[in-house]
């Protein structure tokens, strides 16, 4: 992917950094401030093992990352990747994946192998990036995760999410991130998001409804079947979702 020019990825270690992040966040989700990320948050998960990252163009923030520390049942550790925002004016200029490709490199030298986080099914672009470029796989998906927000981003709609997983070492996401195009296992399902979704949540916001129930029952289907996300097509039609056996090694 071609990544921005001139843009620096770095910590953020002080309250004006941090300060500014939070200031992104409310530009690009449009939240109201009972439901914004604090500064404090961000100072907290820097002290305890998370990540705070700020991509810069100059002294401008264009993008920020924000993840936890979290604890799997057994006791083992991965990182919890909860927010990642890049201004409008920024986007579409590779900041996303040099976010991420920082994200891995400081998780990696940590031996931290797994990194997850939620996104919205319906959105087709993000899909294809967490799928096609980094290599995340999926096997979960929640309901209305986090209740319905006041983002216009979010359009009205219950909050549905898939649970993307991040194996940071395997060898799809290897070769992804080295600029190589693995083949994909085998193919025994497909799920489609319609391409005209987004003028639906729009202008019909029940018909959009119905399409994120119908595709919510049909991913339940294949995650009891044992299958998991594994690819994702995109046309002009829809964005497809490719699920099959996955393998960890």
């Amino acid at each position: 992917m071609r990544a921005s020019r001139h843009i620096e990825i770095r910590t953020l270690t002080t309250g004006a950094e941090r300060a500014e992040a939070v200031r992104l966040e409310r530009e690009i989700w449009g939240f109201d401030e009972t439901e914004l990320i604090p500064v404090h948050l961000f100072t907290v998960a820097g002290e305890v093992g998370g990540q705070t990252f700020g991509a810069y163009h100059g002294r401008r923030m264009a993008g920020f990352l924000l993840a936890i520390p979290a604890l799997k049942p057994g006791g083992k550790i991965y990182l919890h990747s909860h927010m990642l925002g890049v201004a409008k004016e920024y986007r579409d200029r590779g900041i996303g994946w040099l976010l991420k490709l920082r994200q891995r490199e400081d998780a990696l030298s940590r031996s931290i192998a797994l990194i997850e986080w939620t996104f919205d099914p319906l959105e087709i672009k993000n899909a294809y990036f967490n799928m096609e470029k980094l290599g995340a796989i999926v096997r979960r998906y929640v309901p209305n995760r986090y209740g319905t927000t006041t983002s216009p981003l979010h359009g009205g709609l219950p909050t549905d999410r898939c649970v993307a997983e991040w194996w940071l070492s395997h060898p799809r996401v290897a070769a992804l991130v080295a600029g190589e195009q693995p083949p994909h296992p085998p193919i025994e399902a497909r799920i489609s998001v319609p391409a005209a979704i987004a003028a639906l949540r729009r202008d019909d916001l029940k018909q959009a409804r119905a399409i994120q129930k119908s595709i919510g029952q049909q991913f339940e289907r294949c995650f009891d079947g044992g299958l998991a996300v594994i690819g994702f097509e995109r046309s002009q039609e829809a964005g497809t979702y490719l699920l099959g056996p996955w393998q960890s090694e």
